[in-house]
């Protein structure tokens, strides 16, 4: 009993020291709070790392520059008619493989000769071409007798050859004149592909070495300068647009006063192809040539034809003839549905050679016409 009192005693002992203990006030007073670094003026482990690392300078952000055009070397127009051949082949061959299945016959009886004469026709040779033809052949198959299937072709080639002109001179004038780039026209109605001759012509001087210069003289369609622009700069070649609705003349005079300052070979002037009335257009095309030659003498006028259209191509083609003084004929789309006599057709027409002809809508299908690569891609192998 007396063992459990001085237990009990002992534990009241210590609840009181503890009590006593906890309610005294601490000696070192309460702690101060913490200031911010900023205020105490103090660095801090971070702040000391950063004083000590390298300072990275940053460039100021830069606008990306604008993407670089990679001026292409196009091939040069020497050869582009045979290299394009199969394609010619492709939609003129029917016509060539009708004629020769026809001349190839045992026997030619009339009804036999006035079908070919009718195949010629529907080739746009024109009827009186194609009668012409038809007698020349009707000629020779007497005087021949027996024909086997390469004499009749050859037969043929020559006839057609004939017809359509080796012997012209379809030599493009771009060569520069001693003070003086060579200077040419290109004019025809909107919707032939004179814009895109223009591009494309371009290309090709550029694959034989020439510098162009392009002037966008076609001042009532603004896409037409836009496009002069985009054909240009894939080859290199200068480009001269204003305004849309400015004087066309003025256009083509600043086109050659340009070409002449920075010495070009050729400059190559697209004209607006409007044909509301013949005095309209006499009028715009006499004044662009007249201030040209203010300067320099134009050394060719090309007009661009669809060879697609047939007789209502030719009409137009009369109406620039009269305008103008062409010395030659741009046949557009002659691999699409056109037919090859077109070609007969339209020198007999105007009385000037066809010097191109367009193949496709590819950079480089405008070629250089050649008389027995055309006709060898008519008549097939």
């Amino acid at each position: 009993m007396e063992y459990l009192i001085v237990i009990a005693g002992l534990v009241a002992v210590a609840l009181i020291v503890g009590g006593v203990a906890f309610l005294r006030p601490s000696r070192r007073g309460p702690r101060p709070p913490v200031e911010p670094e900023e205020r105490r003026g103090g660095a801090t482990a971070v702040d000391e790392a950063e004083a000590t690392a390298p300072t990275i300078e940053r460039a100021p952000p830069t606008e990306a520059p604008p993407p670089t055009i990679e001026i292409e070397q196009p091939p040069p127009g020497a050869g582009r008619l045979v290299r394009l051949r199969a394609r010619l082949a492709r939609s003129q061959n029917a016509f060539g493989k009708t004629l020769l299945g026809l001349l190839s016959r045992e026997t030619l009886d009339d009804d036999a000769w006035e079908e070919i004469e009718d195949t010629l026709i529907t080739a746009d040779m024109g009827t009186a071409v194609a009668r012409q033809v038809t007698d020349d052949l009707r000629t020779r198959v007497q005087v021949l007798g027996t024909r086997d299937a390469a004499e009749v072709r050859a037969m043929l080639k020559d006839e057609l050859v004939k017809q359509i002109g080796a012997d012209l001179d379809r030599s493009l004038k771009t060569e520069r004149h001693s003070n003086r780039p060579a200077v040419l026209l290109v004019v025809g109605v909107n919707g032939t592909g004179k814009t895109t001759t223009c591009g494309k012509l371009a290309r090709v001087l550029v694959g034989d070495g020439r510098t162009v210069l392009l002037g966008a003289a076609d001042t009532f369609r603004a896409a037409a300068a836009d496009q002069l622009e985009t054909w240009g700069s894939r080859v290199g070649a200068q480009v001269v647009r204003k305004d849309e609705g400015t004087d066309p003349a003025s256009v083509a005079f600043d086109a050659v006063r340009q070409g002449i300052d920075t010495k070009v070979d050729a400059v190559i002037v697209d004209t607006a192809g409007r044909l509301h009335t013949k005095t309209g257009l006499m009028d715009e095309l006499g004044k662009v040539k007249r201030v040209v030659e203010k300067q320099a003498e134009v050394d060719e006028v090309l007009l661009v034809l669809d060879a697609t259209t047939g007789q209502n191509g030719m009409q137009q083609a009369r109406v620039f003839a009269e305008v103008v003084n062409i010395t030659g004929v741009v046949l557009t789309k002659l691999d699409g549905t056109a037919k090859g006599g077109i070609v007969v057709q339209v020198q007999r027409e105007l009385g000037v050679p066809v010097k191109l002809v367009g193949l496709g809508e590819g950079p480089d299908d405008l070629a250089p016409f050649e008389p027995d690569a055309f006709v060898d891609a008519i008549l097939g192998d």
